[in-house]
């Protein structure tokens, strides 16, 4: 664990590339990567309709205190997502429709954090999207140093600095920055796969069963078909 440090200069993926990746949303990225990156499901949205997509800024701060995040603010720039946790478990209400004034103010597109927030309806109606842990009113101090921009765990899912985070109704994925060019890539390839097959379900020309070749596993897990005589008698 890294306190007491603030890294100034990251990375980031290219512009292009992290809206891409915000258009396939937080489901197709994940599949697209082979199931992974997705952040645990204890992190939700305190909105609906809300899909974003940026580079992450990371912060590492004590539970019950927001000193960290006030400092983050300065290293965040246009097209960036917040990322908070804290040392140990915290639901307090770290982040509230202050913080989010000067984070829209500087173009951040949104936070992810595993404390709580507050003043929710006030971040509704400004447009600032937010996935957190809880909503919570208890108030924080400033009194403890923490990090900016060291990798951070969310969810059970590693985060560090530059990470392209996508955010949506279903949740919160982690994209490795080395991997967005690839991930936009697979997720592309996804999307046109999907698109065919609902072409084929929408028309009714054929049943997932056999668009997947799924029957062939059925019979090999031993899946019987019968009639409900036979079942009824036991067959």
């Amino acid at each position: 664990m890294t306190l007491g440090v603030v890294v100034t200069d990251i990375a980031r993926a290219d512009a292009a590339t992290i809206d891409a990746l915000g258009a396939h949303g937080v489901a197709t990225v994940h599949e697209a990567m082979g199931r992974t990156g997705l952040v645990g499901p204890g992190i939700t949205p305190v909105q609906q309709g809300a899909r974003i997509a940026g580079s992450a800024v990371t912060v590492l701060s004590w539970p019950g205190d927001n000193l960290m995040i006030h400092a983050a603010i300065e290293q965040c720039r246009d097209g960036d997502v917040l990322v908070v946790a804290t040392t140990s478990p915290s639901t307090d209400g770290a982040f509230g429709d202050l913080f989010a004034t000067a984070l829209k103010a500087r173009g951040v597109r949104g936070l992810v954090t595993t404390t709580g927030v507050r003043d929710t309806a006030d971040l509704r109606e400004m447009g600032f999207p937010v996935w957190s842990n809880g909503v919570h009113a208890q108030g924080t101090v400033k009194a403890t140093a923490g990090s900016v921009n060291v990798p951070v765990t969310i969810g059970g899912q590693v985060v560090r600095p530059g990470d392209v985070i996508v955010a949506d109704d279903d949740g919160v994925v982690c994209v490795p920055r080395a991997g967005a060019d690839a991930a936009v890539a697979a997720a592309d390839a996804r999307v046109a796969k999907e698109a065919a097959d609902r072409d084929a379900y929408g028309s009714g020309a054929e049943l997932s069963l056999d668009r997947k070749g799924l029957r062939g596993l059925l019979a090999d897990l031993g899946v019987r078909y019968l009639t409900q005589a036979e079942f009824e008698a036991g067959a």
